[in-house]
């Protein structure tokens, strides 16, 4: 592997708090095709198969947005959804077979925008879960991604049946303007009114997504957006910082113009967002996660990021146990994602038995995972918990923490290491600067379709 400059964290602190998401690790770009392929009964051989989380994903949208790099194709014709349908319901019946007995403890169906699928549709998607996993309706917490176009009360009664008990709406912004300019065709009418439908449906949990940071966004309107969402009481509030990624529209447009960025106010955006919902009675579970204080406990088996596995299905879905994450080829282009999603179409049956792309994570990335997926939430990092895990002291393995508690961005209290404020609103730099140097050398040789 060829030298990587180890990073200066000081200088990632000097320049811009946003470095990328820790989402995920590692990202999708840090994957490559497996030197053959690894069958999933030995991938899940070892794994604790009592509790996974099945994740469905279904990669159609209505629009694709201007910021949006997830792996998605915009309108497809009927007759290739019925075909992505059947061959869905294919890999879900070979990936059951080949893990044998399973407990799913949580699912989730994400995208792409899941209810842009017809009701009927929608139907036979859950029929998948049900029929092949046993998830039936209240068994598990289960959690739909929609958007205000879609949420038709038609729709969201089938989620509603079928023991749907969140539903994650991505509204971004109740400016029109500002979506506008982000190449987003919505209108705020039509958001009030997949909100009160969703309200009125009496869901358990309401998530709402909103982006800082959008171009011409003020802070005042960008306070206006919060207000707007609070009216509905969400549970949940999501707030992301906008990225500009390759391949995207934003990125073309900005690249037409040539002109400069507008001023990155993200920081300050982020910063009376925080002040403002932790006023409105919300505690703040990670930089992007504000929760309601009023919000009850989804009930259901125990499900643990660190410890347990994901089983995805769906052409855009990732699976992983401890030692091994898989998925699809990743792309963000209109051309890449339909040629990917033509590749799976035509997928012959026993394809799906084993994982071709994917990452397999060595002591040190385990190591890694475990850090990054406690760190970045206001839970922390119970050093004991992490010393029984591994038999090693964190400190011993990433002496570099050490330099995040001398920053002021981590304080170690009662055994736990927890972000302080200035770490949270730091997080996106603090992930990427804890990656290995081979996930760094990955992501930067990935060539992105």
């Amino acid at each position: 592997m060829p030298n990587v400059i180890p990073l200066s964290l000081p200088n990632m602190l000097g320049s811009t708090p946003y470095t990328s998401y820790t989402y995920a690790y590692p990202h999708k770009t840090a994957y490559r095709t497996f030197e053959s392929p690894l069958p999933l009964h030995e991938i899940w051989q070892e794994a604790d198969r009592q509790a996974p989380f099945l994740y469905l994903h279904v990669p159609f949208c209505e629009m694709r947005c201007g910021f949006c790099n997830l792996f998605t194709t915009i309108n497809p014709a009927t007759d290739f959804v019925e075909d992505f349908l059947r061959m869905l319901k294919l890999e879900a019946g070979q990936v059951r077979a080949e893990l044998g007995p399973v407990a799913i403890a949580r699912m989730a169906i994400g995208g792409g925008t899941p209810t842009y699928l017809e009701p009927q549709q929608l139907e036979r998607l859950f029929g998948i879960a049900e029929g092949l996993f046993g998830v039936t309706p209240g068994t598990v917490p289960l959690s739909v991604e929609t958007s205000p176009l879609t949420a038709t009360p038609e729709r969201l009664q089938v989620l509603k049946d079928h023991g749907t008990d969140r539903i994650s709406i991505g509204v971004q912004s109740f400016m029109e303007d500002e979506v506008r300019r982000s190449g987003r065709a919505q209108q705020t009418s039509t958001v009030h009114q997949a909100l009160t439908t969703i309200r009125a449906l009496d869901f358990a949990h309401l998530n709402i997504d909103l982006i800082y940071g959008l171009p011409g966004q003020t802070i005042a309107n960008w306070e206006k957006s919060l207000r707007a969402a609070l009216a509905y009481q969400p549970e949940e509030i999501y707030l992301y910082p906008l990225y500009v990624r390759p391949l995207t529209g934003l990125d073309r447009i900005q690249q037409r113009s040539g002109h400069d960025k507008d001023e990155d106010i993200r920081l300050a955006c982020y910063q009376a967002a925080r002040d403002l919902l932790l006023e409105a009675g919300y505690q703040q579970v990670s930089m992007r996660m504000f929760q309601s204080k009023r919000a009850t406990v989804q009930n259901g088996p125990v499900y643990c990021v660190q410890d347990d596995g994901m089983i995805g299905l769906g052409c855009g879905a990732r699976s992983y146990t401890r030692s091994h994450h898989y998925s699809n080829e990743y792309a963000v282009s209109a051309r890449g994602v339909k040629a990917i999603l033509a590749e799976y179409i035509a997928t012959p049956a026993e394809a799906f038995a084993s994982a071709r792309f994917g990452f397999t994570l060595d002591a040190d990335e385990q190591h890694r995972r475990y850090v990054l997926k406690s760190l970045l939430e206001t839970g922390g990092l119970d050093r004991q918990s992490y010393q029984d895990r591994f038999n090693q002291d964190v400190f011993q393995h990433l002496p570099q923490i050490t330099e995040l508690l001398t920053l002021d961005l981590v304080v170690e209290r009662s055994g736990l290491l927890l972000l302080t404020e200035r770490g949270m609103a730091y997080s996106d730099t603090i992930g990427p600067w804890l990656y290995s140097a081979q996930v760094r050398q990955r992501m930067e040789g990935y060539t992105l379709r």
